[in-house]
């Protein structure tokens, strides 16, 4: 079986670096807690000692997650060109309420509707993706259909 990559944008993959190195400056000082907790006495009624042994197990899977993740990241640097791709910023109008939105077309680890970014195999992504300003494509999503027109394509967010 050939080995599957993952499409992530540069500023996600250092995201994730950064993130790990978080965990791992914090890895010794949960390692210090649960030794503390474990001096006193006896673990079988010792909460203190479950809650830390419990917060170094999330850490560590947390840590082994995201490892995973870069090992099958690939960064991909978007073209200088008004085709819709992974890292593009990508301004919309939704044509049954008339409302505008821009999103950043993002790898799965990275999606975050919340900060406007949205992964390529969403519903929306799938639809725009490859496509181009003036272009009016139909959503498929869950719950009904939809049309969106494209109206620019950026490799930078637009000026609030």
């Amino acid at each position: 079986m050939p080995n599957q990559f993952n499409p992530i944008t540069a500023a996600g993959y250092h995201q994730i670096q950064a993130e790990i190195h978080a965990l791992e400056v914090d890895r010794p000082k949960r390692i210090a807690s649960l030794a503390e907790a474990r001096a006193h006495g006896d673990l079988s009624e010792n909460a203190e000692y479950s809650a830390a042994k419990r917060d170094l197990r999330h850490l560590e899977s947390r840590l082994r997650f995201l490892n995973k993740q870069l090992q099958y990241a690939k960064v991909v640097t978007p073209q200088a060109n008004d085709t819709v791709e992974l890292g593009k910023w990508v301004t919309l109008d939704f044509l049954d309420d008339h409302e505008t939105a821009t999103y950043q077309l993002v790898g799965a680890a990275e999606a975050d509707l919340d900060a406007g970014k949205t992964t390529r195999v969403s519903p929306l992504g799938k639809a725009i993706f490859g496509h181009h300003p003036g272009e009016t494509v139909t959503v498929q999503a869950p719950a009904a259909r939809y049309a969106v027109k494209i109206t620019a394509v950026s490799l930078t967010p637009p000026q609030k």
